[in-house]
């Protein structure tokens, strides 16, 4: 066990460096991950999920009852500010159909799962940012579906009641599973929370291989373009969600959640649900994988440049 907690704090302070070797493995010599099959992305991401359940306890959830205020605000900032700056983006950049909907994915996903770690790095309010997460990973069912008819429906037929039971089946279910085992078996998932670090980074890596690999050919023809949409959809992001803060005189603990929290989405959703729902445009799961690499760098850049700044001087 002391080897796997080396193991697990070495991959989660290497990460993004770990993600992009890997990435650049798969778009370079593609054989090397094709052993990874595309079909294993909702079970890798159901491990994801089920990590994140395991790390929930019921007391995570009392602070959208005692801040209901906080929690709304910043559930309409996630589901109406990422959803359309990536509606803007996929115009103005005239994306093609197949990328446009990968993009849409990204940003009509819930917020992702490394905010939390970020938001704490950031100096943060980081139990705003553990509510926010945990509500909108709840309402994704609904509100992603419901966004990428909304967004994607004129392009491409969106079946949302199949996308809502997408959702339900590899995020909800495992994330109440693994919050079950928490209430019940605590002593063994603490254990077991010190490695998830280096199995949530697995997965993760096994996610971004098989999709890179598997379209490593097409991509190294868009892939420039499919790096700068993402990049500004999550920039843009952090500076919306911030903005949102301010306009409405939160502090700046407050502000920097809000911003993390809005600015990093669950990319591995979208990514699976590309591959599941939308088989026909292969590229439409690009956007998510690079998404998944991108989101953890500006991360940890973004949460040391707020850590710089002392909260009281950014109010």
């Amino acid at each position: 066990m002391e080897f796997l907690e080396k193991l697990s704090a070495f991959f989660g302070k290497w990460m993004a460096l770990i993600v992009i070797a890997v990435a650049a493995l798969a778009l370079f010599a593609p054989q090397t991950c094709l052993w990874i099959k595309t079909s294993w992305i909702n079970w890798l991401l159901g491990i994801v999920m089920f990590g994140m359940g395991l790390t929930l306890k019921m007391s995570d959830f009392k602070v959208v009852f005692s801040r209901p205020k906080d929690i709304i605000i910043g559930f309409i900032a996630q589901f109406t500010l990422m959803p359309l700056i990536a509606f803007v983006l996929t115009k103005v950049f005239q994306l093609p159909t197949e990328i446009a909907v990968g993009v849409i994915l990204v940003g009509t996903c819930p917020g992702g799962t490394s905010s939390n770690v970020m938001t704490y790095l950031s100096k943060g309010d980081v139990p705003l940012s553990v509510g926010m997460t945990a509500v909108s990973t709840l309402f994704a069912p609904l509100m992603t579906p419901l966004l990428t008819l909304l967004y994607a429906g004129q392009r491409v037929d969106v079946n949302a009641v199949a996308m809502f039971l997408s959702i339900v089946k590899v995020v909800l279910v495992p994330i109440a599973l693994g919050l079950v085992c928490n209430y019940f078996f605590g002593k063994v998932t603490r254990e077991i929370v010190r490695i998830l670090p280096l199995i949530s980074t697995l997965a993760i890596i096994m996610i971004i291989a098989s999709v890179v690999s598997a379209n490593s050919g097409r991509l190294k023809t868009v892939g420039a373009m499919v790096v700068v949409v993402v990049v500004l959809h999550n920039l843009l992001g952090y500076a919306a969600g911030y903005g949102v803060g301010k306009l409405l005189r939160l502090d700046a603990t407050k502000c920097r959640a809000l911003s993390i929290e809005v600015g990093m989405q669950n990319s591995g959703l979208a990514t699976s649900l590309a591959a599941t729902h939308f088989a026909q445009y292969p590229l439409a799961t690009i956007p998510g994988a690079v998404f998944s690499v991108w989101h953890n760098i500006s991360g940890a850049v973004y949460a040391n440049f707020l850590a710089s700044r002392h909260p009281d001087k950014a109010k």
